[in-house]
């Protein structure tokens, strides 16, 4: 007998897209008896998310600052909330590839430089209205321009025009070729929000996504219900509605899942995650991603703007160590760059930096330095662990004659006052799905989010040159010189990437597959999963 059940064969019947009858005719047709079909039909559908409930998430982020206009959206916190009320243009699969979303099809000229969008009618915001060309025309603008502080600017600079083509599609002129376009309207930061006279006005909360802000209070909480409009409500949504708690407090939001208060939560503390297994009742999810915890110098601020220097306190830090004591084996060791292992072009031929003290020394030697004293800037807000990372780096970096003094922040307010204001910081990144939007987002000359303010030539021009190239190998030439560049040259010490450890109660159904582009199921969690 065939026991194998393709996924989506499956999901189609769970959803209601395909009648029971079908769904035997096919297991009977793939070898199947008619009793092996029907106890497949049946625990199919029992396993069928069902719709009900009021989601209760807790999240290590969110800050008093915080505000609605994405493009100014910098934690894990808002990334949840935003596409849990905004629809965008694509989005994310779990398995990594690139879904339709508002977009229902798209098409690029020979050369990269034209795409062409094509909308999914029967698209409408909370108000009723349907979404239009001038909405996704007016909310892409905005990242643009002069005088935008948007984050994703440089992932649209290269946009020259946007356009309506009749009333469901619209095409977008590129000054260069991109072969992964598609891609960049996923960004967290391009919802396509609700236009009036060319202007999307964020504050009103008014999204087309599967559920509806009903409340938003910075740093705080946020209330959301589900939106009955809403195009694939067959497929997601299943909860009536979902509060969102901003706790950075590791112990407090720990124990509010323990003691039954909410339903999941992020950012499980990976000291006694061990013993949070063994609470009955929870589960305790492990998702290897792109995510990597950093610490950033800026390279416009001395002594950072040695490359000697920079380069000591590359070979002072034990890699090894961090992955063993902070996160506890939920991780691997970086290579001073963000691509992961498992991207498609990861630098699988570039050295791997270690611990070296007697190269540090002979670094820090090149830069004019027998010894130097420098503060480093960590906090909870930047990742859990991260005050006693810079206290292992402080006592790795002392071999080195480096005096690495742990400075511990304030959480509210860190993305403010101290990332991109501060020298020398704790930072932790999602990382991005293709490699462009990541190096366009923080190491391009000049971004908003370039915390370190390292500036190359080569690097930007092969970021271009890639962005537009279609040949694969030549791609990968291209990519692989960036991230050797970034990690010999910049101003990022990547010293580990680690899993995305997270919570649930054992009431809550979460799909076969997570996403891992972002924590909790890509920051998809509230719409994609659901109640026993």
């Amino acid at each position: 007998m065939n026991s194998y059940i393709p996924e989506r064969l499956k999901a189609r019947y769970q959803s209601g897209k395909m009648s029971r009858r079908t769904f035997m005719q096919t297991l009977l047709s793939s070898g199947m008896t008619f009793t092996a079909a029907t106890m497949v039909a049946d625990q199919a559908l029992a396993a069928a998310p069902k719709r009900g409930g009021t989601f209760r998430l807790g999240k290590g982020h969110g800050q008093t600052t915080d505000t609605m206009n994405p493009g100014t959206a910098e934690n894990g916190y808002m990334v949840n909330l935003l596409q849990s009320f905004h629809g965008y243009m694509t989005e994310v699969a779990p398995d990594g590839s690139l879904a339709p979303g508002i977009a229902e099809s798209w098409e690029a000229s020979p050369d990269g430089k034209t795409w062409s969008f094509n909308l999914r009618q029967g698209t409408t915001f909370h108000n009723g209205k349907s979404v239009s060309p001038e909405d996704v025309i007016a909310s892409v603008n905005q990242h643009r321009g002069e005088d935008s502080t948007s984050a994703a600017k440089p992932l649209v600079a290269a946009v020259t025009d946007i356009a309506a083509d009749g009333p469901n599609r619209v095409v977008f002129q590129l000054d260069s070729g991109n072969a992964d376009f598609p891609f960049v309207l996923s960004d967290y930061h391009i919802p396509i929000g609700l236009s009036e006279v060319g202007a999307v006005d964020w504050n009103t909360g008014i999204g087309c996504g599967a559920y509806k802000l009903d409340n938003f209070e910075p740093g705080v909480r946020s209330d959301l219900s589900r939106y009955d409009g809403h195009w694939d409500l067959a497929n997601r949504a299943f909860f009536d509605s979902a509060e969102m708690l901003a706790i950075t407090d590791t112990n407090a939001r720990t124990s509010a899942m323990v003691a039954g208060d909410l339903d999941a939560i992020d950012r499980l503390d990976l000291k006694t995650v061990e013993r949070i297994k063994q609470v009955p009742g929870i589960t305790v999810h492990s998702i290897p991603g792109t995510q990597h915890f950093t610490f950033e110098m800026m390279c416009t601020s001395d002594p950072y703007t040695n490359v000697d220097l920079r380069l000591a306190l590359k070979y002072a830090i034990d890699r090894q160590e961090l992955v063993d004591k902070i996160l506890f084996g939920y991780g691997v060791i970086g290579n001073d760059h963000p691509i992961g292992q498992g991207q498609r072009f990861f630098n699988k031929d570039l050295p791997q930096r270690e611990y070296d003290p007697d190269k540090a020394k002979f670094h820090l030697k090149k830069a004019g330095f027998d010894s130097i004293d420098i503060n480093l800037s960590a906090s909870d807000a930047a990742f859990a662990g991260s005050v006693d990372a810079a206290v292992l780096y402080q006592n790795s970096a002392s071999k080195a004659g480096i005096k690495i003094k742990p400075v511990r922040e304030p959480n509210d307010g860190y993305w403010t006052d101290v990332w991109n204001v501060k020298p020398f910081v704790a930072v932790y990144w999602g990382g991005r799905p293709v490699e462009d939007q990541m190096f366009s987002t923080a190491y391009q000359s000049g971004v908003p989010w370039n915390g370190t303010r390292w500036s190359n030539v080569r690097f930007d021009e092969l970021l271009i040159a890639a962005r537009a190239e279609l040949d694969e190998d030549k791609r990968r030439t291209m990519y692989y010189e960036m991230q050797e560049l970034l990690s010999n040259d910049g101003g990022l010490i990547a010293p580990m990437f680690a899993s995305y450890v997270f919570g649930t109660r054992d009431n809550v159904v979460t799909p076969a597959q997570l996403g891992s582009n972002w924590d909790m199921d890509g920051e998809r969690c509230i719409e994609r999963w659901s109640f026993a």
